[in-house]
């Protein structure tokens, strides 16, 4: 039954966190591809192999059952399911593609900061709750760094997209510059989506819109073949970022008043 959904035989595993849903499953699933979202089972202490050792068999056993292309998965997820897909990529080649949001890559350096919105101190969530390193940095440096995704950045294979907004008010804007850094430098495929003002989340429509589409392209052309669209050929210089966005806008706003 499900082969009537997967003209294309691919698949997209997506796995998130965030009060605000990225990508819209059914709009997926109704253009070719099986949308997965399992659930984790968490060891203190190893938040990173905890999430890749409940993912991987969950996408194995979708693909024992014949209904996907295993050569063909891709991976998205925002905040700390953005930390995970961040993590597994360093460590698996099983993702076609991946997608990151608002993503915490460096733990040592995310530990003594804040949370922008509220003004917290971030040391409370690895230490007690989502973070789950169950203690310090001085009692666990050894934990903090085999969790953060920064240090292992080299090994790197799979296609990124990163989205991290400079107006972020949970995870540090700078955690995402440091790991897409990381990653240039390294000379791997990699990805950033700032949408200036914003928040951990999207808010706005036309920024919601844009993205949106970018991330549908990116996984269309990785998991389905599809054209490579100029933005990842040619990429975007700092200075004609919101000319672009127009250049993108207006063509959707056509197209929705169309419609009605």
């Amino acid at each position: 039954m499900r082969r009537t959904l997967l003209p294309e035989r691919s698949n997209l595993f997506k796995s998130h966190w965030s009060n605000q849903l990225l990508t819209d499953c059914s709009y997926y699933v109704s253009n070719g591809y099986l949308v997965l979202t399992p659930d984790i089972a968490y060891r203190t202490g190893f938040p990173g192999q905890s999430a890749l050792k409940c993912v991987l068999p969950a996408i194995q056993a979708v693909v024992d059952r014949g209904i996907v292309d295993e050569k063909a998965i891709g991976i998205q997820g925002h905040s700390w399911g953005g930390y995970q897909i961040a993590y597994m990529v360093t460590q698996t080649n099983r993702f076609r593609a991946a997608a990151a949001g608002a993503p915490v890559a460096n733990m040592t350096s995310a530990y003594d900061g804040i949370r922008y919105g509220t003004g917290l101190p971030r040391q409370f969530q690895y230490e007690r709750t989502q973070s789950r390193i169950g203690g310090s940095l001085w009692e666990y440096p050894t934990r903090f760094i085999e969790n953060s995704p920064i240090f292992m950045a080299d090994r790197v294979e799979t296609p990124l997209l990163m989205l991290h907004n400079d107006n972020a008010d949970a995870v540090p804007f700078t955690q995402g510059i440091e790991y897409f850094l990381a990653l240039r430098r390294l000379g791997k495929e990699a990805y950033l989506f700032n949408y200036n003002g914003e928040p951990h989340g999207i808010r706005r429509r036309p920024n919601q819109k844009d993205y949106t589409m970018r991330l549908q392209q990116f996984f269309d052309h990785y998991l389905k073949g599809a054209p490579k669209p100029d933005w990842m050929q040619k990429g975007i210089p700092y200075l004609e970022r919101e000319r672009e966005k127009e250049r993108w806008r207006q063509p959707a706003e056509s197209k929705v008043s169309g419609g009605l």
